[in-house]
């Protein structure tokens, strides 16, 4: 099973992570910082372009290894808007995503799209039965974005909060070929 490393979702493109986009991946991550550190651990003032040398090996890494497919979110002209990615952690027949989107990109339905593309993408793959977003009930943005790429809620999990933002209730989502 390998997703294609390029996915054309409208208004962007998904492409499998480039070392050449580290400086683009730390600026956006730099600006995005407020909203991103609310509910990711490794968004923090610290975040400098070394963490996105390591974070984009360690995703070449692990595509290559087959656990985790990770992208870069493009608009058509370009311009670095998020980062998604599907990952095989939850086991067989089910491919979870995970996101962050851009602050200046955010509300205008970039990640719904990609979300979209992604997951038409990993339903296609053989046996992928299921697509998963777990997110905190508190981050209403990636909440939203499930929501409008057609999720249901099917679980809610509880644990430590590991950010600021967090409440510890994770909200889990899924989406099935007949959904």
């Amino acid at each position: 099973m390998e997703p294609p490393e390029m996915i054309n979702a409208g208004e962007l493109v998904l492409k499998r992570w480039e070392t050449e986009w580290a400086a683009a991946a730390t600026e956006a991550i730099k600006e995005s910082l407020p909203e991103l550190r609310q509910f990711l651990p490794w968004a923090t003032d610290a975040y400098g372009p070394a963490e996105s040398h390591e974070y984009i090996a360690r995703s070449r890494a692990e595509w290559d290894a087959g656990t985790q497919y990770n992208y870069a979110v493009f608009t058509t002209v370009g311009e670095l808007a998020g980062s998604i990615g599907l990952m095989t952690r939850l086991g067989p027949g089910t491919l979870e995503i995970g996101y962050w989107t851009r602050t200046r990109f955010a509300g205008r339905g970039y990640m719904t799209a990609a979300v979209g593309a992604i997951s038409r993408v990993g339903l296609a793959l053989p046996g992928i039965e299921r697509m998963v977003i777990k997110h905190d009930e508190r981050n209403g943005a990636s909440g939203a974005v499930a929501v409008k790429a057609g999720f249901r809620e099917v679980a809610r999990e509880t644990g430590d909060p590991e950010s600021d933002g967090e409440s510890g209730t994770t909200i889990v989502r899924e989406l099935r070929p007949r959904d």
